[in-house]
């Protein structure tokens, strides 16, 4: 051996030795993110920097017995692989939400999972958490979508959840089965998912870097029902501390005889009976027979239902009546909300042209109003939303600090193409998810993404601190019937003093006796349903 050789062979042990280190740390760096849950071990991926866990079992799959009751634990486990999103629910097939939102995907029963982004999987970070609880008009929609992706903000510092719900007649049932089957029945097990979801993220959430004392809910559409209802059942108390209702709509929810009635319509027409059904027979339904009865009188969407344990009011009587979570709540609209009737194929001239007289009155309250078009989409968007929004923070004002909102923001490239921002049309702006929501992807420019880092802020500030106040942005006071502040998100927020608040008053007292009358002819129906036995 020459003495080259000799050194060679000397520090070849060092070599391999060095290259095995580089290696093995090379590893550790790319370890798949790992986290123990109260159910079992997860593993994530890295994502941009930031560690997913996807379609983790919150709840036992509702299937079989455990259809129309409410959610059971699921099922521990020693590790699971969670590096991809659980199928959504049931439910009928929506184009223009996958055009709009991204794909739903793969559907099953068994859809009780929910996804976490965090910065990093480190215990006792205490991070804020923002829970996302998805639209869809209460029969359609997933915590997977790609307009919900939590990564770009979590990239800012929160950790992010999105979840599923039971949809349609699977999540938001009543039938005299159900009754026999319990005294005790709820009709909102979709709402019951949101809770159980709620209560996974109080046991686990800390384990992820997030802390269960700072979780603020977020919904848009049904999702924001979903969080004004959150805030009113009492099952959900102390399991959330803030919340973010966006674009909430006014439309009454079902009394329980209405809900039974159309329960027992539900089980005629899949021929299984109906008051007489039994609740084996209803469970026998396939799945996607139950999902397929979407139609008028054949569902409760959009509305939920009140008088069971989990809703045991409607909304606004529980506000009303202060009994609604006492934490600090925005809440707001977009500007052309009434795009979610042309959705359903309901043009809102028809609707203007059903008032006969009364469209003069409705004139004079749009004064701006262009065309009959124009008066249309304004009015539906103000009696439907606006004034519900308004009616909600008024009241929650005298609880709790409420914040009110008017986003009227839209792309660059669909100014002065579109009338104004349709229902949805705010998601991706405050969620970052412009360059992955199908409906923006492709046009939206480095101002789009100014305004949406600068929505994500205020969201952020809000779920950190309590209030929406970011550095170096505009002031948004908070509102109340004195002080009434709408803070417009257009090319710059603005906070406006009174906004629209004169017509708004006006459509609220109309609503309201309208509401009265309504309420009068539910309370006959459900003596009726009751045998003439007024209820206590």
């Amino acid at each position: 051996m020459t003495i080259g050789s000799a050194r060679l062979g000397n520090l070849l042990p060092i070599v391999l030795l060095a290259f095995a280190s580089q290696s093995l740390a090379a590893g550790a760096a790319c370890a798949a993110p790992t986290v123990r849950t109260v159910s079992g071990e997860v593993v994530g991926s890295e994502e941009s920097g930031v560690s997913a866990f996807k379609g983790i079992p919150f709840a036992a799959p509702p299937v079989g017995k455990l259809r129309w009751r409410s959610p059971q634990a699921p099922e521990t486990w020693s590790r699971r692989d969670s590096t991809a999103f659980g199928p959504a629910c049931i439910q009928p097939p929506s184009r223009a939400q996958d055009e709009a939102l991204g794909p739903t995907g793969p559907q099953s029963e068994d859809c009780l999972t929910l996804n976490v982004w965090t910065p990093s999987p480190t215990a006792d970070a205490r991070r804020p958490v923002l829970v996302w609880i998805h639209g869809g008009g209460f029969v359609s929609g997933a915590g997977s979508l790609a307009a919900y992706n939590g990564l770009a903000l979590a990239r800012k510092g929160a950790v992010v959840v999105t979840i599923n719900y039971r949809l349609g007649n699977l999540g938001f049932f009543a039938h005299p089965a159900l009754d026999r089957e319990s005294s005790t029945s709820p009709a909102n097990f979709g709402l019951l998912d949101q809770i159980a979801a709620l209560r996974w993220v109080q046991a686990n959430i800390n384990a992820f870097g997030g802390d269960r004392r700072n979780v603020t809910i977020v919904g848009e559409s049904a999702g924001a029902q979903s969080v004004l209802a959150l805030f009113a059942s009492p099952l959900a108390r102390d399991l959330f501390h803030r919340g973010i209702a966006q674009s909430p709509y006014g439309i009454p929810s079902h009394s329980p005889a209405e809900a039974r009635t159309i329960g027992i319509g539900i089980g005629k027409a899949l021929g299984v009976g109906g008051e007489e059904a039994s609740i084996a027979s209803l469970r026998s339904i396939p799945a996607e027979a139950i999902a397929r009865m979407s139609g008028r009188g054949q569902t409760l969407a959009p509305s939920l239902v009140y008088g069971d344990l989990v809703l045991p009011a409607p909304i606004l009587e529980r506000f009303e009546r202060g009994q609604s979570a006492a934490v600090p709540l925005i809440i707001g609209n977009n500007s052309n909300e009434a795009s979610v009737a042309e959705l359903f194929g309901i043009d809102p001239r028809l609707l203007l042209r059903n008032l006969g007289l009364a469209r003069i009155g409705v004139r004079l309250l749009f004064p701006e109003a262009g065309d009959e078009a124009d008066l249309a989409r304004l009015a539906v968007r103000d009696a439907v939303f606006a004034a519900f929004v308004k009616r909600i923070a008024d009241l929650h004002s005298e609880r709790a600090t409420a914040w009110r909102y008017h986003f009227s923001y839209l792309p660059e490239r669909r100014q002065g193409i579109e009338p104004g921002v349709p229902h949805g049309g705010e998601i991706a702006f405050v969620l970052g998810t412009l360059a992955s929501t199908p409906d923006y992807q492709d046009i939206h420019t480095p101002r789009d993404d100014r305004i949406a880092d600068q929505m994500a802020a205020y969201w952020l500030a809000f779920a950190m601190t309590g209030r929406p106040e970011p550095a170096d942005e505009p002031e948004w006071p908070p509102s109340s019937p004195r002080q009434s502040v709408t803070m417009e998100f257009a090319d710059s927020p603005r906070a406006h003093l009174r906004f629209h608040d004169r017509r708004l008053n006006i459509l609220i007292g109309v609503i309201g006796v309208l509401g009265d009358m309504l309420d009068m002819r539910r309370e006959k129906a459900d003596r009726t349903d009751m045998g003439g036995v007024d209820a206590a």
